[in-house]
């Protein structure tokens, strides 16, 4: 048996091992409470609850302090929120159009909209969503879908070359969504519960601030401009259409008339050419894209990026 006032070299012996190994264990019990120094020399085995309780006590007194005061600080919050509540619905009746400035300002507002939404959210991402803002847009996605939102999103074909992007697409679809892609948007876009409105002050400025529009007119033609671009996309799950490569010369010509609404009379007044030569064109077209109407063909040839 080893005696607490045995000297350094007296336990290396009889523990077969070095006096540099033997201060070292002294040391790590130490710091741990596991022994004390006696005053009769050498040292004090103390039991690991007393240990545990000396080692920990202070730290979990604090944790006790802190987990306090957040509870509290959750209360006072809480307690605020039928005031806000009310300063919101004030506001909403206030202004159709409200101005939001400021990057922090318009995340807070389009975070509040999101989750405040209870039926559903409509929105239009035009080019490419920076991995900052995938994020953020995902996690709120998520968080709306599960609380049984409709989400509908509008991309851009360019999106599905995006990795980043199509992951996007597929998680949010997994969760409920549901995503599809044009070749253009006119600019970024959300509709919430259909009864407000977020647009860019600027759409070929970042940055410059979001309008907050809640006008009932300008709501429903919103509204239907988003219904016009979801009825002539493609799913996102599914693959483009290939029609092969696009129209050149007097085809290209033909094309660009025919999308414009033109009449085949008068694209053959207009290109010098024989309206039967002109039909034969217009039925190759309709072929190329598998489509049962010019208007079809337009829009799939939009697609196609054959008309920019």
């Amino acid at each position: 048996m080893i005696h607490p006032t045995d000297s350094v070299e007296h336990l290396a012996k009889r523990l077969g091992i070095g006096p540099s190994q033997v201060t070292e264990a002294e040391g790590k019990l130490a710091a741990l409470g596991l022994i004390r120094s006696s005053p009769g020399g050498g040292w004090v085995a103390i039991s690991p609850e007393s240990a545990a309780d000396e080692l920990l006590g202070p730290a979990e007194q604090d944790i006790l302090r802190k987990r306090i005061a957040m509870a509290a600080t959750r209360a006072r919050l809480h307690a605020l929120t039928g005031d806000y509540l009310e300063a919101r619905s004030m506001r909403s009746t206030r202004s159709n159009i409200e101005i939001i400035q400021g990057l922090h300002n318009v995340l807070a507002v389009i975070d509040d909209l999101a989750r405040t939404a209870t039926k559903s959210i409509d929105v239009f991402i035009p080019g490419t969503l920076s991995e900052t803002g995938i994020r953020s847009a995902e996690r709120l996605d998520l968080e709306t879908l599960a609380r049984g939102v409709m989400l509908r999103t509008m991309l851009q074909h360019s999106a599905r070359k995006k990795p980043g992007a199509a992951q996007y697409a597929a998680t949010i679809t997994a969760a409920g969504a549901q995503v599809r892609s044009i070749t253009s948007l006119p600019a970024r876009l959300l509709i919430y519960d259909r009864n407000c409105a977020v647009l860019p002050l600027d759409p070929e400025v970042t940055g410059r601030g979001v309008a907050l529009v809640r006008d009932p007119a300008v709501l429903s033609f919103v509204q239907r401009l988003f219904d016009h671009y979801w009825a002539r996309a493609l799913v996102f799950s599914e693959a483009e259409p290939d029609s092969g490569p696009a129209p050149t010369g007097v085809d290209r010509e033909v094309l660009l008339l025919m999308a414009s609404g033109k009449k085949n009379e008068t694209i053959a007044h207009q290109l010098g050419m024989s309206v039967r030569s002109v039909s034969r064109i217009v039925s190759a077209l309709l072929e190329r894209l598998d489509a049962d109407s010019r208007f079809q063909a337009g829009v799939r040839a939009a697609q196609n990026g054959w008309l920019s």
